[in-house]
């Protein structure tokens, strides 16, 4: 499986418009795949949405896209909106939980890390030794690293009730030793980014 994260950057002022348009013109859209998830930026880089996608390769990826091309009413008109679009292609990490619908809590974090190169197995190493009591305390809702777009980046992504559930569970993690994964090989972080995201009224993962 492959997942594609597409991140729109819109004018100020415009995020619920987008939102509003999206949905609607989403249903069209759901007649060839599924929606994995649709949130709004909240914290860190502000006038974002990121709308995330499955396919099972990249061929029926190619296919699907091509065929929404030919539906009415899709893509949504949000253009005269929209500054800046990205979108990565990633792999499911081992471990990584399957993409379906779920109510997990009202706040998601987007956590984006860059790593030096060749270093992905180090960290899937690690993550995979310490995963399962992290995720005792807050669920994880994704976990995958980059094949197209940014080289090297592993998007990790957490559900929470709140902000201050958020701080607690992770406060409570590091006190326990038990978070963040320790890796065998030292100094290949290069770079970390976060964003508190909102789930959209029609993300299937609320």
């Amino acid at each position: 499986m492959i997942v594609e994260m597409r991140t729109y950057t819109l004018k100020p002022g415009s995020q619920a418009t987008v939102i509003e348009r999206f949905g609607k013109a989403l249903p069209n859209r759901l007649k060839l795949s599924p929606l994995a998830a649709f949130w709004s930026t909240d914290v860190g880089p502000l006038n974002q949405i990121i709308h995330v996608w499955c396919y099972a390769d990249s061929a029926e990826r190619d296919k699907i896209r091509a065929a929404s091309t030919k539906l009415e009413g899709w893509p949504p008109e949000i253009h005269e909106f929209v500054v800046d679009q990205e979108t990565k292609i990633m792999i499911p990490a081992p471990f990584s939980p399957p993409l379906e619908p779920r109510t997990l809590g009202g706040i998601y974090e987007i956590r984006t890390y860059v790593y030096k190169p060749r270093s992905m197995p180090h960290v899937i190493e690690s993550w995979s030794a310490a995963i399962g009591e992290r995720t005792k305390l807050s669920p994880l809702v994704g976990a995958f690293y980059s094949e197209i777009g940014v080289l090297n980046q592993y998007v990790h992504i957490w559900a929470y009730k709140d902000a201050g559930e958020r701080q607690r569970i992770r406060a409570e993690a590091v006190a326990k030793g038990i978070w963040p994964p320790k890796s065998k090989v030292p100094d290949i972080l290069v770079k970390q980014e976060n964003a508190l995201c909102i789930p959209a009224p029609f993300s299937p993962l609320k």
